[in-house]
């Protein structure tokens, strides 16, 4: 990994409770890219392809890329040729760095077909008819971000990853969904979260981290939840970069961060709320046409 004196140094302070944010992480990933070496390009790219899932499954429903987010890796046009090429079967050209879950999940999108989903390789997410796209997406990118090949993002993955699926199971237990169709990834607590019928999950020895977690997922005020869950993040990035200094994991931390404060800053407590709520209706509206094409698939 490089170093990045000047850069590091040269960065503002900021904290979780600015106002006002002195970049973008647009902005951020302009000015810092040109300055990394390869393989930390390479690690950073992890980072922004979540929005490239965004745009995908724009463009794969749609046909076009509306409201595109300029944050992820792959231009429109680099969308539509990824897909063609896959649909076609056609392997991809060596620079563009595509990582396997893409193609893999363009497959199973195109194809439809509930023995597509019960395909399982040793590395893939246990098939489940029932799951969103966007659930199956999001698997099979945290499954590949989390042996990327640095500790430190991996570790930040893995975190995101058990944020979304303790809140996952909490919104399943109370809203009578099935665990199943919502838990994502494959990682220890992924499976018990699936499996467990007790109210701790059968969760024992946690993480300092994680165990708040659990403490967290019972929050009642929405607003307040998020918050304290994006501190929980900032602590644990505060944690993890105490002994790093002017490498990759403090120029990677202070994206982060960045990303945090900017997504604060557009988010107020009404729209939070509102943006719940939508969560758990299209939640259970997808299982239930998920078990409705099931059983149309499977008369």
């Amino acid at each position: 990994m490089g170093k990045y004196y000047c850069l590091i140094a040269g960065l503002p302070d900021i904290t979780l409770e600015d106002t006002k944010s002195t970049y973008s992480v647009t902005d951020f990933k302009t000015e810092i890219e040109p300055l990394m070496t390869g393989e930390d390009k390479r690690y950073l790219r992890w980072f922004f392809l979540k929005y490239d899932n965004s745009n995908l499954l724009s463009y794969l429903r749609k046909g076009s890329v509306s409201g595109f987010d300029g944050r992820g890796v792959f231009s429109v046009d680099e969308i539509k040729e990824i897909c063609e090429l896959v649909k076609i079967d056609k392997k991809i050209p060596r620079p563009m760095y595509v990582p396997a879950y893409i193609p893999g999940f363009i497959k199973k999108y195109f194809s439809r077909l509930v023995e597509e989903d019960e395909e399982k390789d040793e590395d893939e997410t246990p098939a489940n008819n029932n799951m969103l796209w966007e659930d199956r997406l999001s698997s099979s990118y945290f499954n590949e971000a989390m042996k990327c090949g640095n500790q430190f993002l991996a570790s930040w993955f893995e975190l995101n990853l058990n944020i979304g699926n303790v809140l996952a199971a909490r919104n399943c237990r109370e809203y009578g969904l099935d665990r199943e169709d919502f838990i994502i990834g494959d990682n220890e607590l992924a499976v018990n979260l699936r499996r467990s019928s007790t109210r701790d999950f059968d969760v024992e020895d946690l993480p300092e981290h994680l165990a708040e977690l659990f403490q967290i997922a019972e929050e009642k005020d929405l607003f307040m939840r998020e918050r304290r869950l994006d501190v929980l993040r900032w602590n644990w990035l505060e944690d993890n970069i105490a002994c790093k200094t002017f490498d990759f994991v403090s120029v990677m931390a202070y994206l982060l961060r960045l990303e945090m404060i900017e997504r604060w800053l557009g988010l107020g407590k009404e729209r939070g709320e509102k943006a719940f709520r939508s969560l758990i209706t299209d939640m259970k509206r997808g299982s239930a046409e998920a078990l409705e094409n099931f059983k149309e698939n499977n008369k």
